[in-house]
C-alpha cells in the first residue's frame, strides 16, 4: 500500500468531512474563504465517476478511496503504482491480463487525484513554457503525459479517474517522478463549448500561401489565417535554449502544393501535443519571417495566433487582387540532389521512409535512446532531442512513428532492423504500459549528455553510433564502479574537461567517419526538398574493433596457444629422429605462441588500469574480470620508469599477447608424438607486450581497484599533504626471488619462511627533505658531506611492487608519508639484515622499504652534483667476456636471446634434492648472440638459469633484446665460455620480437 494514502473512514459522514478537509486545504484558493460550491461539485464529479462501473449502486460514495495531493505523491510514493477510480474489478483483472504471463504489472492503490492541468511550471505567465503538461494544486507541481489533449483543458480543475505514478529511477531524484493519464479527465465544471466564428474566416489554402511566399514582394500582405490538412510534424526542437517546432500543411483534396509553418512562441508549444497528422487545422494571423541556415522564407505564427480545427462554415476562402494561374499554383519542381556517391557505389545504402506503429517490448538503452519494437526491431530516437517522453517508454508502451527512416544490415554488431527518426518524423504516445518499470543498470540510465555529443557534436552515423552505444557499455561493464562510477566514465566533454569515456573512442573515429561529413542544419533537414539527413544514406559498417575483458583475452591466449600445439609441427622429423625419450620431451617441455593484435577479427583493443602486483612484482593491466601480466617499453628502448603511471588507464591497439607452454610428457619416441595420450599435464603463462608510444594513457580521478593500500598515495597526484624524502641513484638492482630472512626479536614463534623480496643498492644524494605544501624543503646537511653516502634498500612483503620501476642510473624519490618529526632515512634498519656483512660492506645504511613508503622518479635537476656520482657497473669488454681467464667472475652485457629451451643444468650446477639422489633439478638455458658493431655473424652465448628460486621472468623470448647485468662467468671443461643467473642477477627487456620474427620464431625457441 503506498505510504501517501491515509487510513480511509469508516462512514460517509467521517469519508465526507475528510473530503471536505481535503478539497478546502488542496484545491481552494489561498486567498479566498472555503468554497463549498467547490466541494460540492468535487463529491459529485467523484460520486459520478465512482458509480460508473456499474457494480457500486449499494455504495454512493468509495469509502474504500482516500484523497491523495501532489506533494504526498512526490514525497511518499516510492513505489510505481495505479489507481483506476472508474473500473471495476473485472476491468482491472482484464487489464493486468494484457501484461502476459509473468509481468510486473504496476499494483493499484485506492487513491483519488484531483488537479488543474496547466502548460506552465509556476506561477508566473512571464515563465517559458516549455510544451509540457503538468497537474497542479495548491501543494505542488507535478509533470504528467496525456494521449489526447484538448487546448480547452488548460486550465481547469479535473478529476483523474484513472491514473499511474511512476517515481524517478535515479537516485538522489525525490520528488522528480511522473504522472500518466490514462483515460479522459473529467472536468469538476463544465467546460465552456466554444460557439465557433462569428463570421467565416477569411483563410488561404497552401498553394496560394506558398506563391504568396515566392512572390511576397509582389503580393505586400503583412497576416493571413492559413487552412489545411497536417500533412507533417516536426519534432519539437531546441536550439540555443529556444523551442520551436515546424508543420507543414497540405491541400485538403488531393495531393498537390505544400506550405511549412515554424511555431516559436512559447505559449504555443503545447499545440505539438495537440496536432495530428491527416486532421484538418487554422491557423491565424501569420507572418512571414527568415529563418537560420535555410535559403527561403516561411510563414511562422505571432503571440496572437491561434490554432483551431477545420470545420465546414467556420472559413471562407480569401479572394486576392492577384490573378494565379495554374502554373503558378502548382507544387514546385523537387531539385535533384547532386551528390556524386560514385566512389562508394555498390557500399551505399538508402533507408525508406514508412509510418510504423508498435509496442516496446524492451529498452536496450534508455539514455542512449534504443528500444525493441515487436520483439523484432530496433528503435532509435537519438537523432531527435526527445527527453520527456524517454521516461513513459517502456514494455508495453505503443508508439505511433511517423516519417521514420528503416535501415536494414547496418553492420557492427547490429543485426536487426533499425527503426530511427531524423528532425523530419515524430512519434506519437498510443497507449500507456501497464508494467513497471524494469530496474536498469546504471549504465543505461547515466550518460544521455553524452550520447547526444555523438550525435550533434560527433556527427556519428547510425552504424557507427549503435557500435559506440555497444562500446561504451563493454568499456562501462569492464571498469565500473570500481574504477570509477557511471555516472562519471559517461560525463559528457566540456571546454577543459574532455569526456572519458570519448578519449577511449576517439582515437579511430577519423578512419571510421567519412570525410565530409555534413553538419546538421535543423530547419534544412525538416524543410529541404529533396529531403536530407544523416539517416538517408548509410554505408554498413563492419565491426571497428572491440574491447575484450582481461579475463576472455586471456582465455583466448590460452585456447590459441592449445589449438596450435602440434609437437610434430614444433620438432620436425629430420630433427626427432635423432632424439632420445629423454631429449625429445625435454625439447617439447618449453614453447609459445606470440599473438600480435593484428590477428584478432575484429580487433581487440586492450584496455585495463596498470596496478603493480605486491605479490609478484609484476606490472598488470586489470579490469574487473580479471588481470594480465604486462611489460611496458619507451620507445627508447627503456623499461617503464615512472610510478606515477600506477592506476593509470591504459589503451592500446597495437600489442603481443604472449601465451609460454609447459608441458610434461612422456613420449617414447618421435613417431608416437601425434598421441596426446602421451601428454600427462600441461600449463601455460600468459602475458601481454606493448610499447608506451602505441597506447592512449589517461589518469583516473580515483584510486584504482584490487591494489594495495600503499598504493594508494602513488595514484594519487598531489601525494601525500606531510611527510619526508631522500633522493638516491640507484646503481645495482638484484633479482627478484625468495630470500630467507633472520627473525626479529619476538617473532620466534612463527617459522622462518622464504620471503619474495629483491634488494637495490645506490647512493644518497643528499640528505632528507621535508614536505613543505606542495615541494619539498630544501634538503638537510649531511654527517660527513664527502663520503660517499651509499645504501642498501631492502624491498620484500608489499614493497615488492616497485620492483618493476627501479633500474640502474636512474634518480629515484623514496617519500615516507606522516608526520615528519622522526627521521626515517637515516636509522638502520633491523629486519633481518644484522648478519649479512658481506653485502652491508661500504654502506653507510641499510634500510627496509615499508609498506606505505611510495617510490617517485627524480631528475638531474633535483640535485646538481648527480654527475659526479658513481654510475652503475659498465658492460663488459667483448675480449673479457669470452676470454677462458677470470672464471666466476660478473660480467654485463646485451644480447638478443635466439633460443630458449628447458635441458639439465652443467655439471658444476646440478643439485640433489635431499632425500631424492636421482631427481635433478631441470634448468632453462638461453642462446643469445651478443650484440657487434657491424658484424655479420655475432658471436654466441649460453646462458643458465638453474636456481629453483630464481623463475625466469616474462620477457625472455626468442627475438627479444635483454640487457643481463651481473651474470656469473662460467668456463666448462671444454674451456667454453657460458654464463649462470645469480641472486645479485638482473635482467631488462629491451625491446620485443618482431612480429615477423614471433611469427618465424614462436615454438620450442
Amino acid at each position: 500500500m503506498a505510504a501517501c494514502r491515509a487510513q480511509p473512514p469508516t462512514s460517509e459522514q467521517a469519508w465526507l468531512e475528510a473530503a471536505q478537509t481535503f478539497i478546502q486545504e488542496t484545491l481552494c484558493p489561498a486567498d479566498k474563504k472555503p468554497n463549498n460550491q467547490l466541494t460540492r461539485s468535487v463529491i459529485d464529479c467523484v460520486n459520478e465517476t465512482w458509480l460508473s462501473q456499474g457494480e457500486n449502486q449499494d455504495l454512493t460514495l468509495p469509502l474504500s478511496y482516500s484523497f491523495v495531493s501532489v506533494q504526498s505523491l512526490k514525497t511518499h510514493q516510492r513505489l510505481p503504482c495505479c489507481s483506476h477510480l472508474s473500473w471495476s474489478g473485472n476491468a482491472y483483472q482484464a487489464w493486468t491480463r494484457g501484461a502476459g504471463p509473468g509481468g510486473r504489472v504496476l499494483p493499484r492503490e485506492q487513491l483519488i487525484l484531483l488537479g488543474t492541468l496547466v502548460d506552465l511550471l509556476g506561477d508566473s505567465e512571464q515563465e517559458c513554457r516549455s510544451g509540457c503538461l503538468y497537474v497542479r494544486d495548491n501543494t505542488g507541481t507535478l509533470d504528467c503525459e496525456l494521449i489526447d489533449l484538448d487546448l480547452s483543458w488548460l486550465g481547469h480543475l479535473f478529476l483523474f479517474p484513472s491514473w499511474s505514478y511512476l517515481p524517478s529511477t535515479k537516485r538522489n531524484s525525490l520528488g522528480e517522478g511522473h504522472l500518466e493519464l490514462w483515460g479522459t479527465p473529467v472536468p469538476v465544471f463544465p467546460l465552456a463549448v466554444s460557439p465557433g466564428p462569428l463570421m467565416p474566416i477569411p483563410v488561404l489554402y497552401p498553394g496560394k500561401a506558398s506563391y504568396l511566399l515566392r512572390y511576397r514582394k509582389k503580393c505586400k500582405i503583412k497576416e493571413l489565417n492559413l487552412a489545411g490538412k497536417l500533412v507533417h510534424l516536426s519534432a519539437l526542437l531546441i536550439t540555443q535554449n529556444k523551442r520551436y517546432f515546424i508543420m507543414t500543411l497540405g491541400e485538403l483534396a488531393q495531393a498537390g502544393s505544400q506550405v511549412s509553418v515554424i511555431v516559436q512562441i512559447p505559449a504555443q508549444m503545447v499545440w505539438h501535443r495537440v496536432l495530428r497528422p491527416g486532421r484538418a487545422y487554422v491557423l491565424t494571423e501569420l507572418q512571414v519571417t527568415k529563418v537560420r541556415d535555410h535559403h527561403s522564407c516561411i510563414w511562422t505564427t505571432i503571440p496572437s495566433s491561434t490554432l483551431m480545427p477545420l470545420r465546414p462554415g467556420y472559413v471562407q476562402e480569401l479572394e486576392l487582387d492577384i490573378a494565379f494561374s495554374q502554373a503558378d499554383l502548382k507544387p514546385q519542381p523537387l531539385p535533384t540532389s547532386s551528390k556524386d556517391s560514385r566512389g562508394q557505389e555498390g557500399l551505399v545504402r538508402g533507408s525508406k521512409v514508412l509510418h510504423y506503429l508498435g509496442t516496446v517490448t524492451e529498452v536496450l538503452h534508455e539514455s542512449a535512446g534504443l528500444y525493441i519494437l515487436d520483439g523484432q526491431l530496433i528503435l532509435c530516437l537519438a537523432y531527435q532531442k526527445i527527453h520527456g517522453l524517454r521516461r513513459v517508454i517502456r514494455p508495453g508502451v505503443c508508439l505511433e512513428l511517423r516519417d521514420v527512416h528503416l535501415l536494414q544490415a547496418v553492420g557492427g554488431g547490429t543485426t536487426k532492423p533499425v527503426l530511427a527518426l531524423c528532425l523530419h518524423g515524430t512519434v506519437r504516445l498510443q497507449g500507456f504500459s501497464c508494467l513497471k518499470p524494469e530496474t536498469l543498470p546504471s549504465y543505461k540510465v547515466y550518460g544521455a549528455s553524452l550520447y547526444e555529443q555523438l550525435v550533434w557534436k560527433c556527427q556519428l552515423g547510425l552504424p557507427l553510433y549503435l557500435w559506440a552505444t555497444k562500446s561504451l557499455e563493454e568499456l562501462v561493464c569492464k571498469l565500473c564502479p570500481h574504477v570509477l562510477r557511471c555516472h562519471q566514465f559517461l560525463k559528457h566533454s566540456s571546454p577543459g574537461k574532455p569526456s572519458l569515456g570519448l578519449q577511449l573512442l576517439a582515437p579511430s573515429w577519423d578512419v571510421l567517419i567519412p570525410p565530409g561529413n555534413p553538419i546538421r542544419h535543423a530547419h534544412s533537414e525538416i524543410l529541404e526538398e529533396p529531403h536530407t539527413c544523416p539517416l538517408q544514406k548509410y554505408t554498413p559498417l563492419q565491426t571497428p574493433y572491440s574491447f575484450p575483458t582481461i579475463l576472455a583475452l586471456a582465455e583466448e591466449g590460452h585456447h590459441r596457444a592449445w589449438a596450435t600445439f602440434d609437437p610434430k609441427a614444433l620438432l620436425p622429423l629430420p630433427e626427432a629422429t635423432h632424439l632420445t625419450s629423454c631429449q625429445l620431451n625435454r625439447r617439447l617441455a618449453w614453447s609459445w605462441l606470440c599473438l600480435p593484435s593484428c590477428v584478432f577479427q575484429p580487433a581487440q583493443v586492450l584496455l585495463g588500469v596498470l596496478v603493480a602486483s605486491s605479490h609478484r612484482g609484476l606490472l598488470e593491466l586489470r579490469d574487473l574480470r580479471g588481470s594480465l601480466p604486462c611489460i611496458p617499453l619507451t620507445e627508447s628502448s627503456q623499461s617503464l620508469i615512472d610510478p606515477k603511471l600506477i592506476g593509470c588507464l591504459v589503451r592500446v591497439e597495437k600489442f603481443q599477447l604472449v601465451v609460454e607452454r609447459e608441458v610434461m610428457s612422456n613420449f617414447p619416441s618421435w613417431e608416437e608424438m601425434g598421441m596426446a595420450s602421451f601428454i600427462q599435464k600441461k600449463q601455460t603463462r600468459v602475458y601481454i607486450q606493448f610499447y608506451l608510444p602505441d597506447a592512449l594513457i589517461l589518469p583516473v580521478p580515483r584510486p584504482t581497484f584490487g591494489s594495495d593500500p600503499s598504493q594508494t598515495a602513488s595514484s594519487c597526484p598531489e601525494g601525500p599533504h606531510l611527510g619526508q624524502s631522500r633522493l638516491f641513484l640507484l646503481s645495482h638492482k638484484e633479482a627478484l626471488m625468495k630470500r630467507n630472512f633472520c627473525l626479529l626479536p619476538g617473532d620466534s614463534s612463527q617459522p622462518a619462511k622464504p620471503t619474495l623480496s629483491f634488494h637495490v643498492s645506490g647512493t644518497w644524494l643528499c640528505g632528507t627533505q621535508r614536505k613543505e605544501g606542495s615541494g619539498w624543503s630544501p634538503p638537510e646537511s649531511l654527517a660527513i658531506e664527502n663520503k660517499d653516502q651509499k645504501v642498501f634498500l631492502i624491498f620484500l612483503g608489499a614493497s615488492v611492487r616497485w620492483f618493476p620501476f627501479l633500474y640502474p642510473n636512474q634518480v629515484y624519490r623514496l617519500v615516507a608519508p606522516g608526520p615528519s618529526q622522526t627521521p626515517v632515512f637515516e636509522t638502520e634498519c633491523s629486519s633481518g639484515t644484522s648478519h649479512r656483512p658481506l653485502e652491508l660492506a661500504d654502506c653507510v645504511s641499510c634500510l627496509t622499504v615499508q609498506e606505505e613508503w611510495t617510490l617517485e622518479l627524480g631528475s638531474s635537476q633535483d640535485v646538481p652534483d648527480v654527475l659526479e656520482v658513481p654510475r652503475a657497473l659498465p658492460e663488459s669488454s667483448l675480449a673479457h667476456l669470452l676470454s677462458d681467464n677470470s672464471p666466476n667472475s660478473l660480467v654485463s652485457f646485451s644480447a638478443e636471446i635466439l633460443s630458449r629451451i628447458l635441458c639439465d643444468p652443467p655439471l658444476a650446477l646440478r643439485r640433489i634434492k635431499p632425500g631424492n639422489a636421482e631427481a635433478i633439478k631441470t634448468g632453462v638455458k638461453l642462446t643469445v648472440a651478443l650484440e657487434m658493431d657491424d658484424c655479420d655473424y655475432p658471436p654466441h652465448l649460453d646462458i643458465y638459469i638453474e636456481d629453483p628460486q630464481l623463475l625466469p621472468q616474462i620477457g625472455l623470448l626468442p627475438g627479444a633484446r635483454v640487457l643481463f647485468s651481473q651474470l656469473e662467468k662460467r668456463i666448462s671443461r671444454s674451456n667454453i665460455v657460458y654464463c649462470c643467473f645469480r641472486s645479485s642477477t638482473s635482467v631488462q627487456v629491451l625491446s620485443f620480437p618482431t612480429e615477423t620474427k614471433a611469427r618465424y620464431c614462436a615454438g620450442t625457441g
